[in-house]
């Protein structure tokens, strides 16, 4: 049954049961809940505030569940309980246990009514296949009831960051914050190299997903400058009139580092209002929340706008016991720890890659040791992945030369500083007494094999480069 069919169809089970019809709002959540949307999701895509649908819309909605199914409706089992009460036979026919291989087999996980699905950006609220990132997150929620508060988390890209924000706004949401969550990756490129164009996006957005109206022209102000008005507006209109403390997450700010003179501009904007709440207690109701991927280098002039006050969030990969964990809830009984280690050695503990290979066990697709083969190939189940890190490597010749001394021999090395900070961004590399080490065999066998490929590739960069520039310039490089 597809999604238009089963609202039709839930909306002839409300009227025959005297119930008013889905209105918009109740139906954008009914299908963000189809398809595993949290909350702040749906609302942010539809222009709603989360809070709204949180607090208004959904217990309403839930309420009128219940009474036609006649069981408790709650956001996790809504759709399965409808789903029950509009076919019983389907539903029980997908609640029964999927066997796949004597070694592997996988059932409904009791936490929740959803099988894995194929695990791709963030982990849902509702989903059982999330692994709390203690204690990341209880430091998190300390610190954003605190008046004036800012929260920076970083890591590599796919660690976690956005799953570990949704919960933190959930929860801000259950202390009855407001809550606006806004993704720069969203942000146009003819907005993000302009500051004044990406402030007043920045303020429209709040306002609407607060559910107000934009008022932005009645506070900018050319003759004070973007950054001015931008403040004014926020602290006047918005700040002022809440009742609760407003939580925003900026989600993905390293699109901005990309644009120098908009971040010089811009971050240092976000660390006033940190600062301004020292002093003014308007300000005390907003906490900021700033997430970014580390794989973007930022700058050294950055580094002194908010990347350097606040609570700083540092993300790192899976424990032994939380692999084992993980393995658990994708119904795979690695209690012993044996296939867990395994699996860490190959991976080191990287969240997505963890997560990437329990999915394709679970699923009976191959076995641990066939997995753990073609791993490091451009075969295997992480290709895309290392792809990824091969053409940032390819780009940035400085880096593959700098990695390949790394996997040249078996012992911790010293790196120019700057280049052990950007691999060890990227997570490629850790380090111990500044000294470096690829992160995980993954890396180490899979750039083996590509390293004459590197190699070309640099030289070849090179050679374009220097015959590009003028003589003059290409002697003086060679000083």
């Amino acid at each position: 049954m597809n999604l238009d069919s089963f609202l039709e169809i839930v909306n002839r089970k409300l009227i025959e049961s005297q119930n008013p019809p889905l209105n918009t709002a109740e139906a954008l959540i009914l299908r963000g809940i189809w398809e595993y949307k949290t909350y702040n999701q749906v609302a942010e895509e539809a222009g709603y505030s989360p809070g709204y649908f949180t607090n208004v819309v959904a217990p309403e909605l839930f309420r009128r569940f219940s009474e036609i199914t006649g069981e408790r409706v709650t956001k996790k089992n809504c759709r399965i309980l409808l789903e029950s009460y509009i076919n019983p036979k389907t539903t029980l026919e997908k609640t029964l246990p999927r066997q796949h291989s004597a070694n592997f087999s996988f059932s409904i996980n009791p936490l929740s009514d959803m099988s894995p699905s194929f695990p791709s950006g963030a982990v849902s609220l509702d989903s059982p296949f999330y692994i709390e990132r203690s204690p990341s997150e209880e430091q998190i929620y300390t610190e954003i009831s605190k008046p004036g508060a800012l929260v920076r988390i970083k890591a590599p890209k796919e660690m976690g960051k956005t799953s570990l924000l949704l919960r933190v706004l959930d929860y801000a949401n259950s202390l009855g914050y407001q809550t606006v969550k806004l993704n720069l990756q969203q942000v146009d490129q003819a907005i993000l190299s302009d500051v004044n164009r990406l402030l007043r996006w920045l303020c429209a957005n709040i306002t609407r997903q607060l559910g107000k109206e934009p008022k932005l022209d009645d506070y900018w102000d050319e003759d004070i400058g973007c950054k001015i008005s931008c403040t004014l507006y926020l602290r006047n209109y918005l700040l002022e009139l809440m009742d609760s403390p407003l939580v925003l997450a900026l989600d993905e700010v390293n699109e901005i580092f990309e644009h120098p003179e908009v971040a010089k501009d811009f971050f240092p904007l976000l660390r006033s209002w940190y600062e301004e709440a020292k002093r003014l207690p308007v300000w005390q109701k907003l906490r900021l929340i700033v997430v970014h991927s580390t794989e973007i280098y930022i700058p050294l002039q950055l580094k002194q706008s908010p990347f350097n006050v606040g609570l700083p969030i540092q993300l790192n990969s899976f424990s032994l016991e939380e692999v084992i964990e993980l393995a658990k809830r994708y119904g795979l009984d690695w209690t012993n720890g044996e296939e867990a280690t395994l699996l860490m050695g190959m991976v080191g503990g990287h969240p997505a890659l963890v997560h990437l290979a329990l999915y394709r066990l679970s699923q009976g697709c191959l076995t641990l040791a066939q997995l753990l083969q073609s791993a490091p190939t451009s075969t295997g189940i992480y290709s895309s992945h290392l792809q990824r890190h091969q053409a940032t490597l390819q780009e940035q010749p400085e880096l593959a030369n700098a990695f390949g001394i790394t996997m040249s021999v078996n012992h911790p090395v010293l790196l120019e500083p700057v280049l052990a900070y950007k691999l060890s961004s990227m997570g490629l590399i850790k380090l111990e007494d500044n000294k470096a080490t690829p992160s995980c065999q993954l890396y180490r066998l899979y750039f083996e094999k590509q390293k004459s490929l590197l190699t070309a590739f640099s030289l070849a960069s090179h050679r374009l480069a220097t015959a590009e520039l003028p003589a003059q310039i290409v002697n003086e490089s060679k000083i």
